[in-house]
């Protein structure tokens, strides 16, 4: 039963991480993409159709169940299922960083780059949310990148602040 307990306990840390991690990786990502070259901007909003992968999803989720969406249902149903995205994630790692012998930075580092590298990178793609990596420049792929190694950093401190009793 301690174990069950201990995983639990690992869920809800990991949760609360992710929540906080995603949260500083957004003002991060937004601030790198405002500091952006028009250009670079310009192709990746061109490549993104003025949508973000999120939005779309969204869409597509509403698609499936019959319904359609209004602008501002896109835009709120997109940022649910980002931070649903990101707290899931933060779970995830909550669970395996104690069975991994994973509580260094380095960890929190390696988390988030193969967190990019799984959804940025492939999955997003992969399910019809973005074209492909090589329609955007590489400045969004190093702000992707970026991002998710702050989002790793954040999630790996925050989880060592809970574990020590914050």
């Amino acid at each position: 039963m301690a174990e069950k307990q201990s995983v639990l306990v690992d869920i809800i840390d990991g949760a609360i991480a992710g929540a906080v991690a995603t949260w500083i990786m957004g003002k991060v990502t937004t601030l790198l993409y405002e500091r952006e070259g028009t250009i670079a901007r310009s192709r990746e909003d061109s490549a993104r159709h003025g949508q973000t992968a999120y939005g779309v999803a969204a869409d597509k989720v509403a698609k499936f169940l019959g319904h359609s969406l209004s602008d501002d249902e896109r835009q709120r149903q997109g940022e649910a299922i980002h931070w649903a995205l990101g707290i899931g994630a933060g779970a995830l790692y909550g669970v395996l960083r104690p069975r991994v012998a994973a509580s260094s930075a380095a960890a929190g580092l390696a988390f988030g780059g193969v967190f990019w590298l799984v959804m940025d990178e492939t999955a997003t793609p992969l399910l019809g949310l973005t074209p492909g990596p090589k329609a955007f420049p590489w400045q969004t792929h190093a702000r992707g990148l970026a991002g998710h190694l702050v989002y790793g950093t954040v999630a790996n401190a925050a989880l060592a602040r809970l574990e020590h009793g914050a």
